[in-house]
């Protein structure tokens, strides 16, 4: 669909009448500001390019702050200078949303897009792999079970793990600690395994290895793609979107025998499947008018359903009645936003 006609879905949503009432409070303003995840970012810019281009209102300031880093900057509080929307790989957490009332933010909409799976990809140059969610969780933890007890983990090559896999160097570029990816790796992945080893106890363990075998790369996920491309013996851990992106460059190991695909993601049958989200600060809602507009744009059929716009990037559309009851939420949160302006 050309730009003319991408105009005409989604135009005309605006409450002109209500946002002019607020142009005399200090803190106004028509530029949206975003921070958060670096796997939702692509689905947004997306939608804020739009927004940007069908509107009389500037194209939303986005950044690629990572979940945890993007929630934070959220919750630093109310007013100018803290974000509007942080978008998230993964649901934030209860002390995240303690920390956000202790700072005045205490009107929080959540809002769920779509799936997602974590890939663990490699160049295309290599044959695929397919893997186990233990060997996976082998090469990367701290410290691993040898003759029932835990050491430092002494696995250097994909081969020490099983002899089935890879003569290779296990190297890995993943992201860091503030990643909603990681944090969703580390309870898809991670804990869902040593949890059923003895050895680690029934909360089970999340440390990633720190002798250089996991290479933390950074919140930009398109980096990873880059250095895969050029170190073609290492692998790299992502959202399924960039794989999407880059289907020439890149091969996903299966996992448990499930091919990283939009049907098994979307089923739940590929292991490491998540939701995605974005939260929205309503108290920015009057001084920042188009704040509702942008967000009923994001969560409109032409974006998530089913062949929406966001689908040819990655995004693995929800169920249509989740997607019919997000709507829902957000269009009886956008009245409620136009009540308060009269």
């Amino acid at each position: 669909m050309n730009r003319t006609n991408q105009g005409r879905v989604f135009k005309a949503t605006i409450v002109a009448a209500a946002v002019m009432g607020v142009v005399g409070v200090a803190q106004a303003r028509d530029q949206i500001r975003i921070v958060g995840s670096s796997t939702v970012y692509p689905f947004a810019s997306y939608v804020t390019e739009e927004f940007g281009a069908v509107t009389d209102y500037p194209t939303p300031v986005i950044e690629s702050t990572g979940s945890g880093g993007g929630i934070r900057l959220f919750c630093n509080g109310v007013g100018e200078g803290t974000p509007d929307i942080s978008n998230a790989s993964r649901r934030i957490k209860p002390s995240e949303l303690e920390r956000c009332e202790e700072n005045g933010v205490t009107e929080v909409t959540e809002v769920k897009i779509g799936s997602d799976g974590i890939v663990f990809a490699q160049s295309s140059a290599n044959e695929a792999l397919d893997l186990t969610l233990e060997q996976l969780f082998l090469a990367v933890a701290a410290k691993v079970p040898v003759d029932g007890e835990l050491v430092d983990n002494p696995y250097e090559k994909w081969s020490d793990i099983d002899a089935s896999l890879p003569d290779r160097e296990i190297s890995i570029y993943g992201p860091p600690s503030t990643s909603g990816t990681r944090d969703a790796f580390e309870e898809l992945v991670m804990e869902a395994v040593s949890s059923e080893m003895d050895v680690y106890g029934e909360e089970g363990y999340t440390e990633i290895r720190a002798d250089g075998a996991y290479i933390d790369a950074g919140e930009n996920d398109n980096l990873i793609v880059q250095r895969l491309s050029e170190d073609t013996k290492a692998f790299g851990i992502f959202g399924y979107s960039f794989l999407v992106e880059n289907p020439d460059a890149l091969t996903a190991a299966s996992i448990d025998g499930v091919e990283a695909q939009s049907e098994a993601i979307s089923a739940g049958d590929y292991p490491i499947a998540r939701s995605l989200f974005f939260y929205v600060k309503n108290q920015h809602a009057q001084d920042v008018p188009p704040l509702y507009d942008y967000v009923e744009m994001f969560v409109s059929e032409e974006m998530i359903g089913e062949g929406g716009y966001l689908t040819d990037l990655g995004l693995i559309p929800l169920p249509e009645a989740e997607r019919e009851q997000t709507r829902g939420k957000v269009e009886e949160r956008a009245s409620l936003q136009v009540s308060d302006l009269k």
